[in-house]
């Protein structure tokens, strides 16, 4: 008997521990202080948007695994890919009248972009007598990337592309440090990635814009945590109240 009265004040003892650190871990989380609130960016097609990176593997996400806020695989954008509006001195403002994507670095005509093109090939050509190889022009749709960002100000399933490399990605996650600012976190397989993108600004063509009612679908059970608070008043409409919550 005593060495079972033992037993179990071991196990109480044992649990009441880790009550009290889980406490102390909840009340971190809930004591700590939201990013400084910036006004939101203008809702238009091309944008210039800071950008970081993240990764599975670090230490503050090694909790969620590789996966993004809804439970899907976190996943990496295809390789960058030469476009026509990605030439250094265009302006984005330009960028909608040059939508084309460029096929190689040789005179390939400019084609016009999609999400689903389909493999093609620019024909042969004879000159002075010679051969001109064919133009290999991807056959896969570009591979989309995942994203973090406040889903006030880039709803769930935004989905972008960055005008320097070409890669799209689409929002799908989200996180304490964006919210309540106008910052996309570009998800990247490794850390090696992550720190080789660091932070930069960004010129981005939106090509689909995602569903606010689905984004307060998803964070409306969430609301106990007070970055998914800020998202989830913004997304009402309470600018004013989410930039006070601190």
């Amino acid at each position: 008997m005593k060495h079972i009265r033992a037993r179990n004040f071991l196990f109480s003892g044992i649990a009441a521990g880790a009550t009290i650190v889980l406490s102390s871990c909840q009340t971190a989380t809930v004591s700590r202080s939201l990013p400084q609130y910036e006004p939101t960016m203008a809702k238009t097609d091309f944008q210039n948007v800071r950008t970081t990176a993240y990764t599975h593997s670090e230490s503050d996400h090694t909790q969620y695994g590789a996966c993004n806020a809804l439970g899907g695989a976190l996943r990496a954008a295809g390789p960058a890919i030469r476009r026509a509006e990605n030439r250094p001195g265009i302006a984005p403002e330009l960028a909608q009248t040059l939508a084309y994507e460029r096929a190689t670095t040789s005179r390939a005509p400019y084609q016009p972009f999609s999400l689903d093109s389909q493999s093609r090939a620019a024909p042969s050509s004879r000159t002075r007598g010679r051969t001109r190889n064919r133009v290999p022009v991807s056959k896969k749709p570009p591979q989309i990337g995942s994203a973090a960002a406040d889903w006030s100000r880039w709803p769930l399933g935004t989905t972008f592309r960055l005008l320097s490399t070409g890669q799209v990605y689409r929002v799908e996650d989200y996180g304490w440090a964006l919210s309540g600012r106008n910052t996309i976190d570009l998800y990247m397989a490794t850390q090696r990635d992550m720190n080789a993108w660091g932070a930069r600004q960004e010129p981005i063509q939106v090509l689909k814009w995602g569903d606010p009612e689905e984004s307060l679908r998803i964070l409306g059970p969430r609301q106990n945590y007070k970055h998914i608070r800020r998202m989830i008043l913004e997304l009402q409409g309470n600018e004013q109240q989410a930039a006070a919550l601190q």
